[in-house]
């Protein structure tokens, strides 16, 4: 999975970088499924950054950030157009 990265400041994802690499252990996958739609915008609060191994790096971006079991995901804007994945 990858997520646009914010060029938010408070992220502390340089906005030079537009994907970051996300990581759902395989027993978690089922609980966020219901939060994770192709194309909408979502907060994740509450993960862990780790490097990003050469051995599974799928973007360009050199950190991940791993889902935990405090991890909380909202979707930021309900109804917005749908983002054309296309083009990222």
């Amino acid at each position: 999975m990858s997520l646009p990265a914010s060029p938010v400041p408070q992220t502390g994802v340089p906005s030079i970088h537009s994907v970051i690499h996300g990581f759902i252990p395989a027993g978690r996958a089922n609980h966020y499924k219901p939060s994770l739609k192709a194309g909408s915008i979502v907060k994740v609060n509450r993960f862990e950054v780790a490097r990003c191994s050469s051995m599974y790096k799928i973007t360009d971006h050199p950190f991940l950030i791993r889902f935990i079991s405090p991890t909380i995901i909202d979707e930021v804007i309900t109804g917005a157009p749908e983002i054309n994945l296309q083009s990222c």
